[in-house]
């Protein structure tokens, strides 16, 4: 299929009417360009609470924008993320934020080395006046969960969070329990901290859509930080965060976002690069099949972000290193060269053919 694209530009892309794509979206013989104007999702309500939500955290936070825009997309591709920062550039303070925002439940969980699974997920408590175990739900029963530094808690609790995240429920003493839409853990991690901390299994890391790495601001925000912190008199103003939408916009968002066209030959690149984390010899562990996926998703969430109801190649690439670099292991040979899941990410984008 070809493409209307700008070699000099390459966000200038719109997808040409196919006769294969969707019935909403077929072009007419008589109007060859029915795709771009008749029966389009309109996303410019959701870009604009998009817009909003930048502005409600932007009261607190200065600079960390790349952070900001991987939490929300998450957040409409209904994925789950995990930050990870050294201590003190606002990884806590900034999913707080988020969530504050956004009218729906939210619930902070401290993982330390001693937390239990039922610490989190509930237990059942025999109540004496029915004569029989009635469940009292854990931490998790709500809609936004922080977990602020998670890989201090051991495997057993550490496993009690994969049926939450894939499946969004939760199975105790044989019976199970859904938990409410929208449904997203935010956990932050340290990446220096060795001592009292817990690798993360592949199985659990898997499960995040997002491993966004902040990194410190830089010299203009740190003064815009000092600024702002020297105006305040009685400390960070999270008061200022006005919550204006509710669970149910964000589930109408998270619909619209899975209608997104995506064109078969993004398919097809998406494939591709997923193919080359398999094959590449600097790589002990390739991407599988649910990292296709998650590109999938967050590159139809970065679209609709920008006010587009479909996706282009710079989508993908922008979804491609936050999707990744958590789910390939370099091999030990180049690890030690200093080479980087990252770095290697970078060369396959830059070796796999850009469909134009």
């Amino acid at each position: 299929m070809e493409n209307h694209t700008n070699p000099e530009n390459p966000l200038d892309y719109q997808p040409k009417p196919d006769s294969n794509a969707p019935e909403h979206l077929s072009a007419t013989p008589e109007s060859p360009t029915s795709l771009q104007f008749q029966n389009r999702l309109d996303v410019s309500e959701l870009q604009q609470n998009v817009q909003r939500i930048k502005q409600e955290v932007g009261k607190v936070i200065v600079g960390q924008k790349d952070m900001v825009d991987m939490l929300i997309a998450a957040l409409l591709a209904k994925g789950h993320a995990l930050i990870e920062g050294v201590p003190g550039v606002a990884k806590t303070i900034t999913a707080k934020l988020l969530a504050k925002s956004l009218s729906v439940g939210f619930s902070r969980i401290q993982f330390t080395p001693d937390l239990m699974p039922s610490d989190i997920l509930g237990t059942s408590i025999f109540n004496l006046k029915s004569s029989d175990f009635e469940f009292k739900k854990g931490p998790v029963f709500s809609n936004m969960i922080l977990i602020d530094e998670i890989n201090r808690a051991p495997a057993k609790t550490q496993a009690a969070l994969f049926e939450v995240m894939e499946e969004q429920q939760i199975t105790i003493d044989g019976t199970q329990y859904k938990l409410e839409s929208p449904f997203m853990v935010l956990a932050t991690q340290n990446p220096i901290e060795q001592e009292g901390t817990y690798r993360l299994p592949e199985a659990q890391l898997d499960r995040f859509l997002f491993k966004i790495d902040v990194d410190y601001p830089n010299l203009e925000e740190e003064i815009g930080i000092l600024t702002k912190e020297h105006a305040l008199k009685d400390g960070i103003k999270t008061e200022a965060i006005h919550s204006f939408l509710t669970g149910a916009q964000i589930e109408t968002y998270q619909s619209l976002v899975t209608q997104v066209l995506v064109e078969q030959h993004l398919l097809k690149y998406i494939a591709q690069l997923i193919l080359a984390t398999r094959n590449n010899p600097y790589l002990y562990l390739g991407a599988s099949p649910r990292a296709s996926i998650a590109i999938l998703k967050a590159s139809k969430a970065f679209a609709a972000m920008e006010g587009r109801d479909f996706v282009t190649p710079e989508d993908i690439k922008r979804a491609a290193t936050p999707v990744l670099h958590h789910r390939v292991i370099v091999t030990p040979e180049r690890e030690m060269e200093g080479m980087t899941s990252k770095d290697v990410i970078q060369q396959i984008i830059e070796t796999v053919e850009v469909p134009r």
